[in-house]
This record gives C-alpha cells, structure tokens and sequence, in this order.
C-alpha cells in the first residue's frame, strides 16, 4: 500500500510541476532558478565546512 501511496504522490507533483509550467512559465523559471541557488548555497557551505574540517577546525 505504501507503494501505491508513494506512485500517487509522484503523479501528483508531476501534475502539479506541469500546470505551474504549462500555466506560467516565468514563475516556473523563478522557482527552477530558485532550487538551483538553494543547492549551489548548500554546496558552498558544504566546502566552507569541509575547508574548516581540513585547517583543524580552527575558529
């Protein structure tokens, strides 16, 4: 059951992401554009972490 539950909410978004896209594509270009920022962020304070993980974790 908790397949079916899972295949319907993949339905469900891709629906969803296909109206948004379908119906505005300028905001649909603000929210892909605004995912990529949030993961390069993401990346970027993963290497800062990492860079201070690597000098001996010095403040």
């Amino acid at each position: 059951m908790a397949v079916n539950a899972k295949k319907i909410a993949v339905y469900v978004l891709v629906v969803f992401a296909l109206y948004v896209i379908i119906t505005d594509p300028a905001k649909a270009a603000d929210y892909v554009q605004i995912g990529f920022e949030g993961i390069s962020d993401a990346a970027k304070a993963i290497g800062d972490f990492m860079t201070w993980i690597a000098d001996g974790g010095k403040s």
